[in-house]
Parts: structure tokens; sequence; C-alpha cells
């Protein structure tokens, strides 16, 4: 297994389907094994479970988004004693870097397609946590999304209104010269899925989270 990326919660390995699991049953097929680690700042039993409720938090997320048609990993295998998901491994091109290379229509076409991607998610209850362009990956045409490591089942507009203004603000800190554009397509697309209506109370929704960051900021500075 190669290491290919460690963060504060888990590590993230690539291995071929055949070495981790002894198999050629999916042959040439590669999957993403995460490793929730121990973090021996905690007392151990309650390290052990937050590490098993995360671990079997995001299992849940990841299949019931597959249940609803989003396009994310299909979970393979959750191993509760070592607090390991393994799942799989989606290649393609990543959005952050394709979307300032691609003529402006299909910049937008992108950006409508995640919006249908985010509106599915919400439509099954969930939040991502952590929506930016670089969880996100064109395959064979279709945007997936990736690393649910802070998802949660939250069907509130609150939630989702956060989830959505996270997006805006990391597509304007990414993507500044043309965000706007793209982000008033993400709420097309999920308008799509999702409707005017709600379309109109979640654009409410990240005004409201917006003037609530400038209320702070004005109070900082005074």
């Amino acid at each position: 297994m190669k290491l290919i990326k460690q963060g504060a919660e888990a590590k993230i390995y690539l291995a071929g389907f055949g070495e981790y699991f002894g198999t050629e049953l999916l042959p040439g097929e590669r999957v993403i094994v995460k490793h929730r680690i121990p973090k021996r700042y905690r007392i151990r039993k309650i390290d052990e479970k937050l590490r098993k409720e995360r671990t079997v938090r995001e299992a849940r997320v990841l299949h019931r988004a597959k249940e609803f048609g989003v396009n994310c990993p299909y979970v393979y295998e959750v191993d509760m004693k070592e607090m390991i998901i393994v799942m799989e491994f989606i290649e393609g091109e990543r959005l952050k870097e394709l979307l300032e290379s691609a003529p402006m229509d299909e910049r937008l076409e992108l950006c409508r397609e995640i919006g249908r991607q985010v509106g599915k998610l919400h439509q099954a209850g969930i939040v991502h946590g952590d929506l930016t362009t670089s969880n996100m990956i064109l395959r064979d045409g279709k945007v997936y999304l990736i690393d649910f490591g802070l998802a949660d089942f939250d069907p509130t507009l609150e939630a989702q209104g956060v989830d959505l203004h996270l997006l805006k603000r990391a597509m304007e800190s990414t993507h500044y010269t043309w965000f706007e554009k793209g982000f008033e397509a993400v709420l097309g697309g999920y308008a799509e899925i999702r409707g005017e209506e709600k379309v109109g109370e979640i654009r409410d929704k990240i005004e409201e989270i917006e003037s609530r960051g400038r209320y702070r900021e004005r109070s900082w500075v005074g």
C-alpha cells in the first residue's frame, strides 16, 4: 500500500484490490484504504469510541448517498477492529484544476452538475462538511464527490446553508475571477433536484450566514 495523504484524523492509502483483499475478483481495480489513527492525547476508551463512531458514520453516509444517486465511492469493507474503511478509488481529473483550464461554457456546466450532486446529497439528509472543488473528481464525464470524513446526517436548512456557504467561499478563494457565475450555476443545478422554492430558502440562509459573519467582524473591530 502507498500512503498518499495523512491528515489529523486518518491516513489514506492507495492499494490494488487484489493486494488488499488477496483476490483478483476485480482485476486492475484500485482501492482507497482509510485508517483512522489512534490519538495518544485522548483517553483510550474515548478515543476508540470516537474513531468507531466516525468510521461507522462515514460508511453509512456513503451508503445512503449512493442510494440517492450521488456519485461517490463505493464502500467495499468496514473493519471496526482497526477502524478502516476500504472504498473505491475514483480516478480522474480534480475539478480544482480542471475548472481553471476549461472553456467558460464547460466550467458553468460542470458547476451545474456540482449543484445536482449536492442537491441529491442534501435530499438524502446528508451534509458533506468540506465542499471544495479539491474534493470533486471528473471521471468518465461525471462529477464525483469524495472525502466524506466530515460528512454527517443533518437535514436542517441551517446545515445545508452552511454546506453551500462553505462551497461558495471555497470557489471565491480558488476561482475568484469567475466564482459568482460559477456559484449561480451551482444553485441552478441544485434547483433542478430540489426545486426553486428550496433554492430560495438556501439563498436566504446563505445571506443570513454571511451577515452573521460580517456582524462578528464588525464586533471584533469595534
